[in-house]
């Protein structure tokens, strides 16, 4: 049975299967991507999400100083300090409490902290990475982090 299987399988019978295939995953990938483009501008959290300047000058902010270095963001950077992801939530939806996050030194009470880099932003640098992280912690993450801790 193998020995007929292997004779009537021929090099015209794999061309036809790997041409067929291309079309068919061809035709699939432009339907796909024809369908997210009707649908994703009819979706409501993408209607009004214009970012304002302080949040863009925010993430410039974060780019610049490397936070990503020892913050781990909504999953992705180092895992040396804590997530940042939702840290929104963690100081109960307050910027102030993200501002003291910031400026704070390992000699503030906090027991098992690593030591920050003390970069004497401006207030209103504090500002806008402050509302930078606000922001981020609004997209939906789909419960990620799973803690409230990070």
């Amino acid at each position: 049975m193998v020995i007929f299987m292997m004779q009537s399988f021929t090099k015209e019978n794999a061309r036809n299967i790997f041409y067929g295939g291309t079309v068919f995953f061809l035709l699939l990938f432009l339907n796909l991507a024809f369908n997210t483009s009707v649908l994703l501008p009819k979706q409501e959290r993408y209607e009004n999400t214009k970012i304002k300047q302080q949040v863009a000058f925010g993430k410039v902010l974060w780019d610049n100083n490397n936070c990503i270095g020892c913050h781990s963001f909504l999953g992705d950077g180092a895992y040396f300090a804590p997530e940042l992801g939702n840290i929104y939530q963690r100081y109960n939806n307050n910027i102030d409490g993200i501002k003291r996050f910031i400026r704070s030194r390992p000699d503030d009470g906090i027991i098992l902290r690593r030591s920050m880099p003390q970069f004497n932003f401006t207030e209103g640098k504090l500002d806008a990475l402050a509302e930078f992280l606000k922001y981020s912690s609004q997209v939906d993450t789909n419960k990620w982090p799973p803690t409230k801790e990070g």
